[in-house]
């Protein structure tokens, strides 16, 4: 590994490909996926009542203190 740092470095060695790349992505289905995701939230905020935005805000704030109170034990 240093030996490929050092080439990396120097210039003399090609950057290894990450291993966790996988195989290459449809450029049409990521920018499906932009779409989508630039969306989502805001859609479904408005498509929830007061009520049930209460509800989830409520649960969230749970869950917040319950982490900290199990983390100072």
């Amino acid at each position: 590994m240093a030996f490929q740092v050092v080439g990396e470095l120097t210039g003399t060695l090609e950057p290894l490909p990450p291993e966790d790349a996988g195989p290459p992505k449809n450029p049409a289905a990521v920018a499906l996926g932009k779409l989508g995701g630039s969306k989502g939230g805001k859609a479904r905020a408005a498509s929830l009542t007061p009520a049930q935005r209460r509800e989830i805000a409520r649960r969230a704030a749970r869950v917040r203190w319950d982490k900290k109170e199990d983390e100072t034990k």
